[in-house]
């Protein structure tokens, strides 16, 4: 049985990666900002140890970039890295929906699976609400945890629903900042969310798949918009 502080000392680093994430979804954080183990430490009220393994997780996920003698920063994505966000996500759930169908609904009652595709929807309901009202960090909230979970759904399969995650993420990293300076931005948020679980629910794979592509479409068209508004010296960070 491990220590009772090391316990504490784990859950307080995944508490600070997590609030830290939060900030940087949320764009309080922004790309090339930079802070150090001690600002962060003071900021929180706690030790260096876990602030330190913290930042250090936040670089493993690719959030964070580390410099040995400035500290961290928030790393800056470019409209490359984000165009080859959506390209990955594209091939891997196209792939998994083609191969399982998406999972198709038991032929006996399955409460588990029941259950999940109705939690999952109401997380897709409030995310396309969220959407359609502008509300960002709302959206971000909603539309990253149902993800999460239809991943692990319709995947069965937790590394490729974690490295979605891990893309989903990133790919909000991306674009808070750049949606935020856009006034018309509403019209690039995506409010498919339950029209896409209700088609894993129906077990039709060619809706789903269509919903997912016209939403990567999209996304794609967006990177082009950003590309040309950047000029070719942004473009690949």
């Amino acid at each position: 049985m491990p220590a009772s502080g090391a316990v504490t000392r784990n859950t307080l680093r995944q508490q600070i990666a997590d609030a830290l994430r939060d900030e940087v979804l949320a764009g309080r954080l922004q790309p090339g900002e930079e802070f150090t183990v001690k600002q962060i430490a003071e900021q929180y009220g706690v030790s260096a140890t876990p602030v330190r393994e913290a930042l250090v997780d936040l670089c493993a996920q690719g959030l964070l970039d580390s410099d040995q003698h400035r500290g961290f920063r928030v790393h800056q994505f470019s409209v490359a890295d984000y165009r080859g966000m959506v390209e990955a996500r594209m091939l891997v759930v196209d792939g998994i929906f083609r191969r399982a169908a998406p999972r198709t609904p038991p032929a006996e009652p399955d409460l588990s699976y029941g259950v999940t595709l109705v939690s999952i929807r109401r997380r897709g309901e409030a995310a396309a609400r969220a959407a359609r009202a502008g509300e960002l960090e709302v959206l971000i909230g909603y539309d990253i945890r149902y993800w999460r979970e239809l991943g692990r759904l319709v995947s069965a399969n937790d590394h490729i629903a974690d490295f979605l995650h891990r893309l989903r993420v990133q790919a909000w990293v991306f674009s808070v900042p750049r949606l935020r300076a856009d006034r018309e931005f509403t019209r690039w948020l995506w409010s498919g969310h339950v029209e896409l679980v209700d088609a894993i629910t129906r077990g039709d794979a060619e809706a789903a798949v269509a919903v997912v592509r016209e939403y990567n479409a999209r996304s794609l068209e967006w990177a082009d918009l950003l590309a040309d508004q950047e000029g070719p010296e942004r473009r690949t960070g």
